[in-house]
């Protein structure tokens, strides 16, 4: 059986380099990481030096904790994440979102790049995620404080993003994202299950920290940028990473942008 993960030493070491207290941990999904370089005061941590992390090892994840501000908020971003299908634990898979609590962080962002099954979501829309299928296995449960009844999408930061996705003039639409182990694109007759199970998006991550977060009662919000159409879906053939990279480059700053106008909208941290 693995090793626990070392949340404790983890956060003490991240304490001592941090300048302060981070207001909103944001998470960077594949070809994302461009919001970045938006960071003032940014202090870099690459994952290898975080105890108990690995290194990055999926392309188009940059594999570091950043921090720095964004729209005049204090923020720890983590740029790249830990995935199941890597062979990780879900123990591991959360521990960000859970140090990003004991360092206190008020808020969580999460962003992923995932493939569309609803009519309409092409590569390049945004999807805000409103409700989830979790297809991933056994989550682990009773060691790592990742469940929990609470429901897990903010309805306060939904109403928010749709608010600021409005402002921003960036179609965003709401719908259920099926989280799949992976590592392989999903088969055209697996999405046609996933359209009947009500699924709008489909992916490989997300929802293992969407309820880490909200079980430790923080107010969580995900956005999945679309990057490709699911196999079956739009009448394509294979469907590859660097599709799922370069259309993340090019379509990135929508997401970016929404982002950032969420940041300016969020209630102010008196502390």
């Amino acid at each position: 059986m693995p090793a626990s993960f070392p949340l404790e030493n983890a956060r003490e070491a991240l304490k001592a380099r941090l300048p302060g207290r981070p207001e909103v941990f944001l998470v960077l999904g594949s070809g994302l990481g461009g919001l970045t370089r938006g960071l003032s005061g940014a202090l870099a941590i690459p994952f290898d030096q975080v105890p108990g992390f690995p290194g990055a090892g999926v392309a188009g994840h940059e594999g570091r904790l950043l921090w720095g501000e964004l729209e005049g908020r204090r923020v720890l971003v983590q740029s790249g994440r830990f995935h199941l299908y890597e062979g990780h634990t879900r123990e591991l898979v959360t521990a960000p979102v859970r140090l990003s609590a004991g360092l206190g962080a008020r808020a969580v962002i999460l962003t992923n790049a995932a493939g569309g099954i609803a009519t309409g979501l092409e590569p390049g829309a945004v999807l805000l995620i409103r409700d989830h299928l979790d297809l991933m296995g056994p989550r682990d449960s009773g060691r790592n404080g990742v469940e929990g009844t609470r429901w897990p999408y903010h309805p306060e930061l939904l109403a928010l993003a749709r608010k600021a996705a409005r402002e921003e003039g960036v179609p965003l639409e709401g719908g259920t994202y099926a989280a799949v182990l992976g590592p392989s694109y999903e088969t055209p007759a697996e999405v046609r299950a996933l359209r009947r199970m009500g699924a709008d998006a489909v992916g490989m991550s997300t929802v293992p920290e969407v309820l880490a977060g909200a079980a430790l009662g923080l107010p969580v919000l995900a956005l999945s940028l679309i990057t490709n159409r699911a196999a079956g879906a739009g009448g394509r053939g294979a469907l590859s990473h660097e599709e799922v990279l370069e259309t993340g480059r090019r379509a990135g700053h929508r997401l970016q942008g929404l982002i950032r106008r969420i940041l300016r909208r969020l209630p102010a941290d008196s502390s």
